[in-house]
């Protein structure tokens, strides 16, 4: 990482949870153990060094969380770290009730999943049976809702 950001690539750090750990952790809470919260609070210090400019704090303990932000220099993004991060971001796919399994820190706002999966089935029964991308077919003008 040292080497991108050396030459002007911009690198945003991420501890925990990370995707390529969710095959083999599954989703479970990263630096419960003290000798895990060590490396992971060592890993972000190391991150911070080399470059990065902010760093994703995913699914480890509140307690670490605010350690590790007090500690860099550098903004910490929380997703399921607690409210002690400089940032919260949430995956939209788990605000929106996309995701088959939700992790246990994702908040739902809105269950779409129904409603997506009923819409992509009638749009397949109308391929199959040609009633999609007839010439006499409508388009419809859909306008985004006014702001609040």
């Amino acid at each position: 990482m040292a080497a991108l950001t050396a030459i002007g690539i911009p690198v945003m750090g991420h501890v925990g949870l990370t995707p390529q750990s969710i095959h083999r952790l599954g989703l479970k809470q990263q630096g419960r153990a003290r000798d895990e919260a060590r490396r992971i609070a060592a890993e972000a210090i190391a991150l911070a060094e080399a470059g990065a400019f902010a760093l994703i704090l995913e699914h480890i303990p509140p307690e670490l969380a605010a350690e590790i932000t007090k500690t860099v220099p550098i903004p910490t993004i929380g997703i399921g770290a607690g409210a002690d991060c400089d940032g919260q971001v949430l995956v939209t796919a788990d605000l929106l009730g996309l995701s088959l399994k939700q992790p246990a820190f994702a908040k739902t706002y809105v269950n779409l999943r129904p409603a997506i999966v009923e819409a992509t089935q009638n749009f397949a029964r109308d391929v199959r049976e040609g009633r999609f991308s007839r010439q006499d077919a409508q388009i419809q003008d859909v306008k985004p809702p006014d702001p609040p």
